[in-house]
């Protein structure tokens, strides 16, 4: 996966043809090869600093959280899924604050108690209670982790627009 997106709002007219494109086609499948952003450059027609440029500002806009590979569960290291509830007013830093972690991959709000949801994947158990720790005490609530028991795929890429 390419990146997941931070605002459901976003407004596709704002967006050029090219970011666009670059975010319909690289959901999935990005190039494995020592050059996989010349790669996707080559395919979109343009060159691999445009496609930096615009993915970094996706970045600096709230676009898009991260560009980087998602692996599923227990194929390489520990993960699990995580909740906590955040007051309405600290939800952003909230977010943002776990959102900054590398190993958290992303972070949603959902309608319930248990309001800011996301995944941490680290390379052992060890790394994701130390991250699930540092969460729980800056948030200032507990948090639930819901380690995967039985896995299910579900193709969460789809054509934005």
């Amino acid at each position: 996966m390419l990146a997941e997106t931070l605002q459901p709002e976003l407004n596709p007219e704002a967006l050029t043809e090219l970011e666009k494109r670059l975010l319909n086609e690289y959901q999935q499948g990005l190039p494995l090869s020592p050059t996989p952003f010349a790669d996707m450059a080559q395919h979109l027609g343009t060159t691999e600093d445009e496609v930096l440029r615009i993915l970094d500002d996706m970045q600096q806009q709230g676009i898009i959280s991260r560009v980087g590979p998602v692996f599923k569960p227990k194929q390489a290291g520990a993960s699990t899924l995580a909740a906590v509830a955040v007051p309405p007013e600290a939800m952003a830093s909230a977010a943002a604050f776990i959102s900054a972690f590398d190993e958290v991959n992303h972070n949603y709000e959902r309608l319930h108690r248990l309001n800011l949801w996301f995944v941490v994947t680290a390379p052992n158990q060890q790394r994701v209670d130390e991250v699930l720790a540092e969460i729980e005490a800056h948030c200032g609530q507990p948090v639930l982790h819901l380690p995967l028991m039985k896995h299910f795929h579900i193709d969460l890429g789809f054509p934005l627009w």
